[in-house]
């Protein structure tokens, strides 16, 4: 059964952000694009839903403002809502919010986290297939040289976003340790 989404564009420093929510609050997709229709091709077929855009997402919005004024652990407690047909993928997402800001990890590192080493491969594909983009923050592993990999949302938004996580004070850091 479909339900309708709310859906907020927030914006921010690296360009919109475009949040889909449940109507329980709990945000089913999220990415940096200022299209939040965009987004439903991302979501599992069950989670989707006509859109009805609202100026405010109520604690999702508050938490976003946050995160963007430095307090970068506040979108950890949004609740989200994903569906895959693999108990590693879904358990994978759970580990990848764990992964502090500022501290990100090597695709490698995160497998490990997940309790598959050698899943390195699954570990990608669980950040490419993560609808909830900064709640989920894949934006946070990198390639096991450090380089940065890939990003759905583009490189810009995720070197941005290491860099105000690394020094939230200015959105500019010169970057963090990474865990291999």
């Amino acid at each position: 059964m479909n339900v309708t989404l709310d859906c907020v564009v927030v914006d921010t420093p690296t360009g919109p952000l475009s949040v889909l929510a449940g109507p329980d609050g709990a945000v089913r997709a999220a990415g940096f694009t200022a299209d939040p229709q965009t987004l439903l091709p991302l979501m599992h077929p069950g989670l989707r839903g006509p859109l009805r855009q609202r100026p405010d997402l109520g604690p999702v919005t508050t938490a976003v403002a946050a995160y963007l004024g430095g307090e970068l652990t506040a979108i950890d407690t949004v609740p989200v809502e994903q569906h895959t047909d693999g108990a590693f993928m879904a358990h994978a997402w759970e580990v990848l919010r764990a992964v502090e800001p500022g501290r990100p990890v090597t695709y490698t590192a995160y497998a490990g986290l997940a309790g598959r080493p050698a899943a390195v491969r699954a570990a990608a594909a669980a950040c490419a297939r993560n609808a909830a983009a900064l709640f989920v923050p894949c934006h946070r592993v990198l390639r096991t040289d450090g380089n940065l990999g890939g990003y759905r949302w583009g490189l810009d938004v995720k070197r941005w976003l290491l860099a105000h996580e690394a020094d939230p004070g200015t959105g500019a850091g010169t970057g963090a340790a990474v865990r291999r």
